[in-house]
């Protein structure tokens, strides 16, 4: 993706085969950082050169989303489609009936993950040549940025996020100046968890030029600087906690996240929340009604081609991150920090055990319950019942929000074969 041939001059990575102009999620500088430490973990030394190329491409990418999809220079990011169809309530990638802008949660949360993304990997390289140390700064500074205009109430035309519904959600800017918050739970607000990172001393004591001028920052801009958590060990270590989500808002965040009437589901999170099967999402625009309808099977819109339907259903790439997330929080809050899960349960766990508990919603997916039936086969006999079939397991692209049944297509080996992890990590 990041060769000559499929990267523009400008930046730009193309989304799929029949549209180069639409935008997917900047998660490339994530996947490349992951193989990187997998590589890292395999041989005992990581594939410098590869992580250096990749970087170098990945400057190219940060710059065009910031020249191309911040318009206004707010550090809100606009960036349309984003893989997730049919989740808004217009198309996002088209002009909006009501004219104007949206500002998304979900563009500005993946621009903050790619901040995180691309200051690891600065950190890593700069352990070589000082000279990433530069870049790291740039990274570390414009994340705060991103931290500060995503979460900033006392901008409110800005801030994407929702005191009274303790929820983050995108905001419509219409042509005369107003704004309108899009109150449709999704992930949408949950995608801000994505980005977390904590920088640990032992990292950071090696890289002075980079500790200082984030030091610097930190003392020098105190309305910035309430986005960097400190932690100091007993030894005298230090490690700085990053996150779009400080841990108020996770608290909140997650109360809807783990709420089995809302987004929790009995294999995993589901795209939007539940409540919204009897409290669909209205707008009215000059006579026509627009709405979002919780719809946990196929999509009854034609939106954005009406061919896989975010609107309910279970994604396995998106529960896979918000696990891989969940263990970062707990990385630096520790066994302490715990939330009720489910809501309302009375049951408090440690945000591990919670991406434990998703992990193995979302084997059981595939694994057969007490009654001997794999719940992603849904009523299909044959595969349920047929010697021939029912150990022939296929990997789709999304699952029944409420019975974890296969839907859509049936091909998707590369990110349904993250169960493999979550297996392996679960110990089921």
């Amino acid at each position: 993706m990041l060769r000559e041939w499929y990267m523009h001059p400008n930046g730009q990575l193309p989304a799929y085969e029949w549209a180069f102009g639409d935008v997917n999620p900047p998660v490339h500088a994530w996947a490349a950082w992951r193989i990187y430490k997998i590589d890292q973990k395999r041989k005992d030394a990581g594939d410098r050169k590869f992580l250096e190329r990749v970087f170098h491409k990945l400057l190219l990418n940060f710059n065009w989303w910031v020249n191309r999809k911040d318009a206004e220079g707010k550090n809100i990011f606009e960036g349309g489609f984003l893989g997730l169809d049919n989740i808004g309530v217009f198309d996002r990638s088209t002009e909006l009936p009501t004219g104007g802008h949206l500002h998304q949660s979900d563009a500005t949360s993946w621009m903050g993950m790619f901040c995180l993304n691309m200051l690891s990997i600065a950190l890593e390289l700069a352990k070589d040549n000082p000279a990433y140390e530069d870049v790291a700064s740039k990274f570390f500074e414009h994340f705060v940025y991103i931290c500060h205009a995503m979460n900033h109430t006392g901008c409110s035309d800005a801030s994407l996020w929702d005191e009274g519904d303790g929820f983050y959600y995108d905001v419509l800017h219409l042509p005369g100046g107003d704004h309108l918050p899009m109150k449709i739970r999704s992930l949408v607000g949950l995608i801000p968890l994505f980005a977390v990172e904590t920088l640990n001393s032992e990292t950071i004591d090696r890289l002075p030029g980079f500790k200082k001028r984030m030091e610097w920052f930190i003392d020098n801009r105190p309305e910035f600087g309430s986005h960097v958590e400190m932690q100091t060990g007993n030894n005298g270590s230090r490690r700085w906690f990053l996150s779009l989500v400080n841990r108020d808002r996770l608290v909140k965040v997650a109360s809807y996240m783990a709420d089995e009437s809302e987004f929790l589901s009995p294999h995993g999170i589901r795209a939007i929340s539940a409540y919204h099967r009897n409290n669909p999402y209205q707008l009215f625009v000059d006579g026509r009604e627009y709405r979002v309808d919780y719809e946990p099977a196929e999509s009854n819109s034609g939106l954005f081609g009406g061919n896989s339907n975010w609107r309910g259903p279970i994604w396995f790439p998106v529960n896979y991150l918000l696990i891989e997330s969940l263990q970062k929080f707990h990385y630096f809050l520790g066994d302490d920090f715990k939330i009720e899960f489910p809501t309302g349960s009375g049951n408090p766990l440690n945000l591990w055990d919670v991406s434990a508990e998703l992990s193995r919603r979302l084997n059981r997916i595939f694994l057969r319950n007490e009654a001997g039936t794999r719940p992603v086969f849904g009523g299909s006999d044959k595969f349920q019942n047929d010697p021939h079939w029912r150990d022939y397991i296929l990997f789709y692209e999304y699952f029944h929000g409420d019975n974890g049944a296969g839907i859509g297509a049936s091909h998707q080996t590369g990110w349904t074969a993250l169960v493999a992890k979550l297996i392996h990590q679960s110990g089921e």
